[in-house]
């Protein structure tokens, strides 16, 4: 099951340059500020800057779906012909991430939270 998208993360080269822009746009400063995240919650979504997305794979902004299994959905994604870059790991908490990209190359995120 899924609860639709709710997090977009940003791949950015320089989080100092970034910082303010997105600050500026959402209207609101950081909840998360760290050298490898800085995360900003406003109007029910969460938006990450990731410094290190480039690194990763990451081609542009990655839409995360929120899931009650990433596990499960990452393994029918996977045999349905996706691409894993990012196998499930945690970062913090119990929250689980995982990332594929698509036969066209878009990139789709997975987030399972610890409470799901």
């Amino acid at each position: 099951m899924t609860a639709g998208v709710q997090t977009i993360i940003y791949p950015v080269k320089d989080l100092e340059l970034a910082k303010p822009l997105f600050a500026a746009l959402l209207g609101v400063e950081p909840y998360a500020d760290e050298p490898y995240y800085v995360g900003f919650k406003a109007a029910g979504q969460d938006v990450g800057l990731d410094p290190n997305g480039h690194a990763k794979g990451m081609t542009g902004p990655v839409p995360y779906w929120h899931v009650t299994d990433l596990r499960g959905r990452l393994a029918a994604l996977l045999a349905a012909g996706a691409e894993l870059l990012q196998d499930a790991q945690d970062v913090g908490g119990g929250r689980l991430v995982a990332s594929v990209k698509d036969p066209d190359g878009n990139l789709v995120g997975l987030l399972q939270d610890p409470a799901a």
